[in-house]
């Protein structure tokens, strides 16, 4: 199996980047190959342009998305780690699903309507979250989030969702919490 880690925090020392490296270090372990792309880390431009629409119809897919493309191509497995903020995902990440989930690449429209194109790619979502759990379920937004990503990014591609964990009150739980995190994360089957 190969893997695609899509990360996207900022700050290095953050709960995010522990998670990742707890993911990498599950990968290694297990003898898979894989590739990270943290978003900040490359400076990827999230905006998409007027330029990058005449691309994608003229068959000249910009560089930067191409190579984007390609790690998705290659990957079975893409594991998405980032935080909610907002409720919803690190503007970085919006742009790069804006530019790299392009149509051509991840959907086209048929007579029958959209088909999704990444039908052989499986997908692990891992966000952290400020609120907590019973926030989060009494407002509607762990069902709206999910729904989002799930049904209108990743399924409307054509792509499996095998898990989609949040994690809760980060920033306010105890050391022995984010401890347990990681030990859960650490047992996830790939």
């Amino acid at each position: 199996m190969k893997y695609l880690i899509i990360y996207a925090h900022p700050n290095p020392k953050s709960f995010n980047h522990a998670i990742k490296e707890e993911i990498v270090k599950k990968i290694k372990e297990e003898g898979h190959s894989f590739e990270i792309r943290d978003l900040y880390a490359l400076g990827f431009d999230p905006v998409l342009k007027g330029t990058d629409f005449i691309g994608f119809k003229e068959g000249k897919i910009p560089s930067d998305i191409a190579q984007e493309q390609n790690y998705i191509k290659s990957a079975d497995i893409i594991i998405l780690i980032h935080p909610i903020w907002w409720f919803g995902m690190p503007a970085i990440l919006k742009g790069y699903i804006d530019r790299v989930f392009s149509y051509g690449f991840a959907y086209e429209a048929g007579k029958d309507g959209i088909k999704g194109l990444l039908t052989e790619k499986k997908v692990f979502i891992l966000n952290t979250t400020g609120g907590t759990e019973k926030q989060y379920i009494q407002y509607g937004f762990k069902d709206a989030i999910s729904k989002i990503f799930q049904n209108g990014i990743f399924n409307f591609c054509g792509m499996e969702i095998i898990l989609h964990q949040f994690f809760f009150a980060v920033p306010t739980v105890t050391d022995t919490d984010r401890k347990n995190i990681l030990k859960q994360i650490s047992t996830i089957t790939f």
